[in-house]
């Protein structure tokens, strides 16, 4: 169970997955393939499914996309696949939804961005969108960014506060205007005919502070259900850490339904890691679990020997590569902790807490290895063999504690 208390939200269903009220918080991920590559984007999807993805975004951008829409679908459901599938609409959704709407009702979600609908026909084509998710009975997600906010509004609200006598900064005005579009946005597509229980709404920046400020604002007078995620993150580390610290005060606020890391991989590099950042986030706040977590020491003088780091890199690779099967035939295996340890200082006592651990000599201490199972002391492990032996320690605890 989530320690965090939820703020209360609409729940909007997409596809088969519920999002918002007291429903987990739902992962999501985005494909960087052509669309229009029907077998690529179907491999893509497939792949971000199977690591954890919950609901996969693709990008509809032009005809060529919006006709291998269905053609992806009907790939995915071939192959089992039966992840929610969401379009990406931008400067010409209006147009596209209206010419084929075999691709409209493939997907399960339309995101709208409003500041990308137009200039002087922004909101006939805003509406135009709307009015085609509820002719094929689909929820949509305003998704507001302030790479491309609504320049009308922000121009407005800028010289609104030119006109103050102490007038805000500009990083407030931003914020008020994100704010104001999600608002504003979602209103009108309720006039349109949109039900509320159709609308997510997301207010994204690329500033952690931002980010945070903004959320708060909307969360405090929409009760949509709200998308999390920075915008650009960036790559690598820097993606990794700004979205985590992010995400994690929002989440900890009880702010958020459904999240993604918009990381920038590097060419040639595993779309999913986005995928597994956000179960590592969820699970890390103790909000959701995905896969048991190994405990490992950083190392220290020691420890001079890798043997503890190879050791616990192998058993953690064990795991991901044996979670896709435990998943199925060993429910609740995924709140399992394991801790490798590295010597005498902090190694009995991090194994004991754990529900296996084991505590390897370190430099210069007695050539054996502890191991302990819930707390207590189970056996004591010499020689070659403690990687195997160890396994199969662990594999014997998942069959008798997991297994029906």
């Amino acid at each position: 169970m989530s320690p965090i208390n939820r703020k209360n939200s609409k729940t909007v269903y997409v596809g088969d997955v519920p999002i918002g009220g007291d429903h987990p918080i739902v992962v999501q991920s985005m494909t960087n393939t052509d669309t229009a590559d029907i077998d690529e984007t179907v491999d893509q999807i497939d792949h971000l499914h199977q690591c954890g993805s919950e609901l996969v975004r693709i990008t509809v951008n032009n005809d060529a996309a919006a006709k291998a829409v269905p053609y992806i679908k009907e790939k995915l459901i071939n192959r089992g696949v039966t992840v929610p599938i969401i379009g990406d609409f931008h400067y010409n959704g209006h147009v596209l939804l209206p010419k084929y709407p075999e691709m409209a009702s493939s997907l399960s979600k339309f995101r709208i961005n409003p500041g990308n609908t137009g200039t002087k026909t922004r909101d006939k084509n805003f509406c135009t969108i709307v009015e085609q998710a509820i002719k094929h009975d689909k929820p949509v997600r305003i998704g507001v960014n302030w790479g491309s906010l609504d320049q009308q509004l922000l121009a407005q609200y800028m010289d609104e506060n030119n006109a103050r006598k102490e007038p805000k900064s500009s990083k407030e005005v931003m914020l008020d205007t994100m704010v104001e579009s999600a608002r504003r946005s979602s209103a009108l597509a309720e006039d349109v005919g949109l039900p509320s229980d159709k609308i997510i709404v997301s207010c994204k920046m690329s500033g952690v502070q931002d980010l945070i400020a903004v959320y708060r604002r909307i969360s405090a007078i929409l009760d949509y259900p709200l998308h999390l995620g920075l915008t650009e993150a960036g790559m690598g580390m820097k993606g990794t850490v700004a979205s985590a610290a992010a995400l994690s005060i929002l989440l900890q606020e009880g702010i958020g339904d459904t999240i993604r890391v918009s990381l920038t991989p590097m060419p040639g590099a595993d779309r999913a890691e986005e995928v597994r950042i956000c179960q590592q986030i969820l699970q890390s706040l103790g909000i959701r679990s995905f896969i048991p977590q190994v405990t490992a020491c950083p190392g220290c003088g020691r420890t001079k020997s890798t043997y503890f780091q190879e050791l616990a890199d192998e058993i953690q690779n064990y795991i991901v590569e044996m979670m896709p099967i435990w998943r199925d035939i060993y429910p609740g295996v995924e709140e399992m902790d394991v801790a490798v340890m590295g010597c005498v200082v902090n190694g009995p006592g991090e194994s004991r807490h754990a529900n296996i651990g084991i505590s390897l000599p370190g430099t210069f201490e007695e050539p054996k290895a502890p191991v302990y199972v819930d707390g207590e002391h189970y056996t004591t492990l010499k020689g070659e063999g403690i990687g195997a032996e160890f396994r199969k320690i662990l594999e014997d605890y998942i069959v008798r504690n997991y297994g029906s």
